[in-house]
């Protein structure tokens, strides 16, 4: 209890710098940033488009993964207008890989409400720019000041974790008072000219140097001014998240032949990949192989109306998503009859050769099946092997 009391004193202690701090720091960080800041492809403009899409690509994702994909996005959709004239399915299909489509629909979904609502032109005001869908309170603050020099704070991961070191705040900063404080903190810290650098700067710092574990506290521009790295506490803040829970399933995807075509299934609003295409997938439970055919073939009739018969054991995938592991058994079938792909719920089957399956976006899992499917596409099932 008397450690719970400390800490507490701690976090109500905790006071924001002084104005010649402030200035100080960003002296250091703007130099250092002027160094040795990446060349990356969405900062050689600034084009509010280009920053838009690069901060929506770069939540929950790597900077490494998103360039590529980044630059293929612009090319095939150079300007907003490209992007809401866009089909949905032809976003998620230049989206495919990078996960968490939600936020390819909401950038669509976006795109077409700037084209209707505001003649094409990217909004200005913050309560505008929050107002279109998937853009929460850190990516108004990014897109608004890396584009038009806005004075709006940011915080997001790397810079949520360098500002609770800068401030030594020991206690949760992703919610309540530490949250408060930290927003606090980030407005406190913008200039009055150069928001956007200043922003950039410190997302590249909390990304580059201020890194959750072993920080280079020897190369960073705040060591002489940071009172975490002064104490050693940087493996204490911000405090250690706890491990996500994993839940481990197992599912079936199906590969379901006729005539050589292919049985496709879209996902629906509420399960994972909404949007994307798919083989058939169920949940299984089974382990005996008689009881394992009886439950595929059940099943599959039961989501897409068709009757199968179950053939050889493809691949087994092993992936995770959100917090389940999932091992994803893999199987050929042979198709005996239906289902419909015309009328009332069937608009989200069809039946595609192997070729066409590279105009479709697909679950990671499912593009990986299916290159596997066109390599063996010209075999005949019996020469398909377990």
């Amino acid at each position: 209890m008397a450690k719970r009391r400390s800490d507490s004193r701690d976090q109500d202690a905790t006071a924001l710098p002084d104005a010649a701090w402030r200035q100080s720091f960003r002296r250091r960080l703007l130099a250092w940033y002027r160094r040795a800041a990446r060349d990356l492809p969405w900062r050689r403009s600034s084009n509010v488009y280009h920053t838009w899409i690069s901060e929506i690509m770069l939540q929950q994702t790597q900077v490494s993964t998103v360039e590529p994909y980044f630059e293929r996005f612009i090319a095939e959709f150079p300007t907003i207008a490209d992007l809401a004239a866009a089909d949905e399915q032809e976003v998620l299909r230049f989206w495919e890989g990078l996960g968490y489509y939600r936020r390819a629909r909401q950038l669509h979904a976006a795109a077409q409400m700037i084209v209707t609502d505001y003649d094409g032109q990217f909004p200005r005001t913050a309560d505008e720019v929050q107002a279109l869908p998937g853009i929460g309170r850190y990516t108004v603050g990014a897109i608004l000041s890396i584009a038009f020099d806005a004075r709006e704070p940011i915080l997001e991961a790397n810079t949520r974790r360098l500002l609770t070191r800068l401030l030594a705040y020991p206690g949760d900063p992703h919610r309540g008072e530490g949250e408060q404080l930290l927003w606090q903190f980030a407005e406190q810290l913008l200039p009055r000219r150069g928001v956007g650098e200043l922003n950039q700067a410190l997302m590249e710092l909390g990304s580059l140097i201020c890194s959750p574990k072993e920080p280079d506290c020897e190369a960073c521009p705040a060591r002489e001014c940071c009172p975490t790295a002064a104490r050693g506490l940087q493996a204490e803040i911000p405090p250690p998240k706890r491990p996500p829970q994993w839940e481990s399933i197992r599912e079936a995807a199906i590969v379901v032949r006729r005539r050589g075509r292919l049985l496709l299934r879209q996902c629906q609003e509420g399960e994972r990949w909404s949007g994307l295409w798919d083989f058939p997938r169920v949940p299984l439970k089974a382990r005996r192989k008689d009881k394992v055919r009886d439950e595929i073939e059940t099943q599959v009739a039961e989501l897409t109306g068709a009757e199968i018969e179950l053939g050889p054991h493809l691949t087994t995938i092993k992936h995770g998503v959100t917090r389940f592991r999932i091992t994803l058994e893999c199987y050929e079938a042979t198709h005996l009859s239906g289902p419909a792909t015309r009328g009332a719920g069937r608009a989200t089957l069809k039946w595609l050769r192997p070729s066409d399956l590279e105009d479709y976006p697909l679950s990671t899992t499912g593009r990986r099946l299916s290159r596997l499917v066109q390599q063996r596409a010209a075999r005949p099932l019996a020469a398909v092997s377990d």
